[in-house]
This record gives C-alpha cells, sequence and structure tokens, in this order.
C-alpha cells in the first residue's frame, strides 16, 4: 500500500497508524457534524428561539472546560490510545439518546421538552473535552518530528473533508428520509470510528516520573503555554477571532428566515465552509505555511473577518455559500499553523497538558462563540450581530499584531 503514495506532499500517510487514525477522525467528525446540524434544526424546529441555538453552544462547552485540563494531565500518564477508545463510548451513547427520543418525538418532546437534546450536547462536550487533548497528543507518537507540519495538514483536510460529507449528508438524509433514518447514520458513523481506533496499534508512551501533584503538573503546563508567545499569540488570535467571527451557529436562522432555503440547503450550507478548507488544505499540502508563518496568520483572520461581515450582508444563497468557503480557506490557514506551533514547540511530556490548554482556548472558543451569537443575535438582530462580530474579528488582529512580536516574526522552517 505504501507504494500508492508518492512525494513529500503524502510522506506522513505512508504510516500506517496514522492512516488508521485518519479513517477515525474523518468518521467522528462526519458523525459529530451531521448530529450538530439536525440537533440545531431540530431545536430550532421545536422552539423558534435563536437564543435556544445560542445555548447549544453554552450547554456544550461548560463540561468541555471544565475536564478538559484535567484530560490534558492524566493523556501525559495514562496511554492515550484507551482513553480516546473509552471516551468515545460516550459518543454513541449520546446518539442511542437522540435516535430513542426521536422515534417517538412527540411523546418525548411532551413529556420531557427538549431536555434530552441538551444531555446529549453535555455528553457531547464532556467527550469533547477528554478527546480534544488526548487525539492532539496521540498524533505527536505516530509520527516523526519533521513530518508535523505535513501531518497537521492532513488532519485538517481530513476534518474538512468530514465537514463536508457530514452536514451535507445529514442535511439531505433529514430533509429526505426523516429525523429516525438521519440519527440512525449517526449512530453508525461513531460505530465504525470506534472500530478503527482498534487497528492503531501503539504501545505505552514515555512517561517523566514527577512528584508533582495534578493541580502543580497542570499549572505547568498553563505556565509553558503563556511563557511562549508564539503559542499564546496563536492560542488567543483564533480563539478571540472564532469567538466574535464565527456565524455558523446562526446557519439554521440565516437557512430558515433569510435565505429560505429548508433544512436540505442548511446542509449544504454549512458544507460550504469545510469546501473552503479542503481546498485550501490540498494547497497547503505541497505549500505547507513555513515560511513568514507569522504574516500568513495575521493576513489569514483579517480574510476570515472581512468574509464574515459580507456573508452577514448577503441575501443571495449562492453569494453567502462562496463567503463561507473563502472565510474557512483562511481559516484552514490559521488551523494548520496553529496545530504546527503546538507540536513543534511542545516536548512529548507536556503535550496532552499543552493540548488541553489549547482545548480550551481553541474549542471552547466555538461554543462560547455559538452562545455569544445566540445572544447578540437576540439583542441586536441577526444580520448587525454577525458584522459586529466580523469588526471585532479584525480588532483582534490588528491588537495582536501590536502586542505579539514574536508570533508575527514567526517562521515554522527555523524550528523544523
Amino acid at each position: 500500500m505504501e507504494n500508492w503514495f508518492a512525494g513529500e506532499a503524502f510522506a506522513v500517510v505512508r504510516i500506517k497508524n496514522f492512516r488508521f487514525y485518519l479513517f477515525y477522525r474523518v468518521f467522528m467528525t462526519m458523525a459529530a457534524l451531521m448530529q450538530s446540524v439536525i440537533v440545531g434544526w431540530q431545536i430550532y424546529d421545536l422552539t423558534h428561539n435563536v437564543l435556544w441555538l445560542g445555548f447549544i453552544g453554552l450547554v456544550e462547552v461548560i463540561p468541555q472546560v471544565t475536564i478538559s485540563l484535567f484530560a490534558g494531565h492524566y493523556s501525559d500518564i495514562w496511554n492515550r490510545h484507551k482513553m480516546i477508545k473509552y471516551t468515545s463510548l460516550l459518543l454513541i451513547l449520546g446518539a442511542v439518546i437522540l435516535l430513542i427520543y426521536s422515534a417517538d418525538a412527540a411523546y418525548f418532546s411532551q413529556r420531557f421538552g427538549i431536555l434530552p437534546l441538551f444531555v446529549t450536547i453535555f455528553l457531547t462536550g464532556l467527550a469533547r473535552g477528554i478527546l480534544s487533548p488526548a487525539q492532539v497528543a496521540l498524533m505527536g507518537q505516530l509520527i516523526p518530528r519533521n513530518l508535523y507540519a505535513n501531518a497537521a495538514t492532513w488532519n485538517s483536510a481530513n476534518w474538512q473533508l468530514a465537514a463536508v460529507l457530514g452536514p451535507a449528508i445529514g442535511g439531505m438524509v433529514y430533509g429526505f428520509f426523516g429525523i429516525v433514518p438521519a440519527y440512525s447514520l449517526v449512530l453508525c458513523l461513531y460505530s465504525v470510528s470506534f472500530f478503527m481506533l482498534l487497528f492503531i496499534k501503539i504501545g505505552k508512551h514515555e512517561v517523566t516520573e514527577s512528584t508533582e501533584g495534578v493541580f502543580s503538573r497542570i499549572r505547568s503546563g498553563i505556565s509553558f503555554v503563556f511563557q511562549t508567545p508564539e503559542l499564546l499569540g496563536a492560542f488567543t488570535l483564533d480563539m478571540f477571532a472564532v469567538l466574535f467571527g464565527g456565524a455558523v451557529a446562526m446557519l439554521p436562522v440565516f437557512a430558515s428566515d433569510i435565505l429560505f432555503i429548508g433544512p436540505q440547503g442548511l446542509g449544504l450550507l454549512r458544507a460550504c465552509p469545510a469546501i473552503g478548507a479542503t481546498i485550501m488544505a490540498i494547497i497547503l499540502m505541497f505549500q505547507p505555511p513555513v515560511r513568514e508563518t507569522g504574516k500568513i496568520l495575521f493576513i489569514s483572520v483579517i480574510g476570515f473577518g472581512l468574509c464574515m461581515i459580507g456573508f452577514a450582508l448577503s441575501k443571495s444563497y449562492l453569494l453567502s455559500g462562496l463567503l463561507l468557503i473563502f472565510s474557512s480557506g483562511f481559516d484552514n490557514v490559521s488551523v494548520v499553523i496553529r496545530g504546527t506551533i503546538l507540536q513543534l514547540y511542545t516536548p512529548d511530556h507536556m503535550r496532552g497538558r499543552v493540548a488541553s490548554v489549547n482545548s480550551i482556548f481553541i474549542g471552547s472558543s466555538n461554543e462560547l462563540g455559538a452562545f455569544e451569537s445566540g445572544v447578540t443575535a437576540k439583542l441586536m438582530g441577526l444580520v448587525p450581530s454577525v458584522v459586529f462580530g466580523g469588526f471585532m474579528t479584525l480588532a483582534v488582529v490588528f491588537t495582536t499584531i501590536k502586542v505579539n512580536k514574536p508570533l508575527l516574526r514567526l517562521s515554522l522552517k527555523n524550528k523544523m
């Protein structure tokens, strides 16, 4: 099989364990994003209240942030592969709850309201809080140092491929066949992703012995990030850009009330960002951003903010889709750069803890951004809230340029 891949762009794919890791990630991400589209539409269909869409993010981020630092600590001293395998069962449990609830939605919604939906969202957040640092740390074990940038690009491309297929297929299955077949497909994909984990063969990683307690080790991981300006700058920049600049949480409202495209159109609209990111990932495989990395990072986030402003003002389905494609193309540049910085600047014995800080900075910003979008949409109106978020993204970029010169001057070529 190794002969199928040739050239430097495909170097990391020749590693068998990494291929199974990519398969696991693509199926899990497809299921998670498919579930996100279906749950978002289902909740808005039941409540017709944008604030509930914002609460989806809040309910998911609370358990994620609460457990993430502890998960990072234990992923540095436990078997990361087993942590991922057992935590994935939480996602399967959540999919079962959604399927049972939707099989007799009239009965369950009358008796429990939308509480079971938020229970599943909570479980998803809990699983993500554990999986995020463990996955990043495990990836560092599967590949040599000189392939970190290549692996970050493939990992991002893999995620974006899943993000194209998941929402599009989920929206179409929901729209044409109903909610029960849609959630059944989610459950199947989670199960396949769990099966892929079983093919990854890896021993327990080396751990530096320490007499430090749990909280002391967590503090040392946080301190490492704050003492490394390249890490801190990349994490902070992306966190605030996503927090203020994301409009994905409000896509059900744009699809329903502004573009009038229904759940099928929503699925395609949710897939547009992933299309742009996939195209960009292919470009980055052959032209990795390892020279003048800092400047490229800032330019990409500026482009992302401008696209968000344009999306908010658009009344055309086609234009809105194109702007989402371009926005995610820009965003994927920062994703690859941030992932490469994390792997290159962090020693293996701290990778779980540093990845957990990254999870809080970046992962939680998506959910907090969803909550922020819901609140500001309720207070300011849908379109003004997204325009406001785009301008706040630009303000964060220019502030970071001013205060973080090491990140501006960063060139990853010198670290590889």
